[in-house]
């Protein structure tokens, strides 16, 4: 009986506990706080940014050419002969200086010519001699024999003071030294002298070798100057001086040429000193002639064919900032605009006037000013007003 009254209480105890459990459960529950329901907030977009400072600023023009001579010439001979002598400069890519002996032809021939020259003068000038003592004989004769008769002129006639004859004599004897002054040319021209400092780009011709007059033996080009023809748009032609074609008549605009050259990079000085006067009718572009004094200075030196990057200083604006090229952007009216972050965090529109872009960056002429946090990276939307974050602030750009 006893067995039966402990099942039985033990039963009940279980279901007072239950009780009592779910009793506290929802005594607890009645007791929490109520959960209110709030709207996430929104993001706000993060931006890069840049900080403007405005100062004065040298407009660069940049550029690539080839480098040419500023003269080349083929050197030809102007007598025929065979080639005895040549210098050993006078290989292809040697350096000559100015006057310098490149070449000689056999002079023999020439000389023997000189020598004939000369005695066909000697000859002229004792045939004009000989005519002289002549005619003053015939005119003393004349006035011996007429000095009584007042109606004869006083002078003989042309034919008796043989002036025909002193005339023709005279004409021989300039005949005979032109003829001579030719011999002795044609024997000078048997050296052949640089016209100028310079190199030697081709040669066609070696010892023993027969040369006629006019036939090309050798091309040469001066190494006192370079220059290199850039083309460039006729509205890029406002930043710089051009003489003779922009307006003023101040020296060219100064340029710096860069070039790499046997591991090295060159950089020389240069100057703008002409444009070639014609648009290209294909390109609409003008070329522009920048000049290197004495290119071959330099070890290693400018050298022709040489391709180069060459930047043109141009005219200095004031008051302007430099912008990365990711800065800007258009409204729906097709004008350049940036967008300024102000001191609050709050985007807006800012209308810029652009004054030239280069490679990355650009010149900012107006609606720019000094401490302006203007955005640099890309956001998907952006409206007038709107609140965005600064997750990195940059110093303006250099270059």
């Amino acid at each position: 009986m006893g067995k039966k009254i402990r099942k039985t209480f033990h039963f009940f105890l279980t279901i007072l506990l239950i009780a009592l459990g779910g009793f506290g459960m929802a005594k607890l529950t009645s007791l929490k706080p109520e959960i209110k329901k709030r709207k996430p907030p929104i993001p706000l977009p993060i931006v890069e940014t840049i900080k403007v400072k405005t100062k004065s600023v040298p407009i660069i023009i940049k550029g690539e050419g080839v480098v040419h001579p500023v003269k080349e010439i083929k050197l030809v001979p102007q007598v025929a002969g065979k080639v005895i002598y040549l210098s050993p400069s006078f290989v292809n890519g040697g350096s000559f200086k100015q006057d310098e002996v490149l070449l000689k032809i056999d002079p023999v021939d020439y000389k023997l010519a000189l020598i004939l020259a000369k005695a066909k003068v000697k000859e002229a000038e004792s045939n004009l001699k000989l005519i002289k003592e002549d005619a003053a004989a015939a005119r003393e004769e004349w006035r011996m024999n007429f000095k009584r008769d007042s109606k004869t002129k006083r002078n003989p006639p042309p034919l008796v003071a043989k002036e025909p004859q002193l005339m023709a004599a005279k004409a021989k004897l300039e005949a005979a030294k032109a003829e001579f002054s030719k011999a002795k040319l044609n024997l000078e021209r048997t050296v052949l002298k640089a016209p100028f400092e310079g190199r030697v780009s081709q040669k066609s011709v070696d010892i023993g070798q027969y040369v006629t007059p006019g036939q090309p033996i050798a091309t040469l080009y001066s190494t006192e100057a370079a220059e290199i023809v850039i083309p460039f748009d006729k509205n890029e032609l406002k930043w710089f001086h051009v003489p003779n074609f922009t307006p003023g008549d101040k020296k060219g605009s100064e340029a710096t040429i860069i070039a790499n050259i046997a591991g090295s990079k060159l950089v020389l000085k240069g100057r703008v000193v002409r444009a070639e006067g014609m648009v290209d009718e294909k390109t609409r572009m003008i070329n522009v002639v920048v000049r290197v004094e004495k290119p071959y200075l330099n070890k290693p030196p400018l050298a022709v064919g040489l391709f180069v990057q060459v930047e043109i200083k141009g005219r200095t604006l004031k008051n302007v900032a430099i912008l990365p090229r990711s800065a800007l952007h258009q409204n729906n009216k097709d004008e350049n605009i940036v967008w300024v972050v102000n001191i609050d965090g709050f985007l807006h529109f800012r209308k810029v006037e652009v004054a030239k872009f280069s490679d990355d960056n650009m010149v900012i002429k107006n609606g720019i000013r000094d401490g302006d946090m203007v955005v640099i990276s890309p956001l998907r939307i952006a409206t007038n007003g709107m609140k965005v974050r600064n997750f990195l602030l940059k110093e303006e750009s250099k270059s």
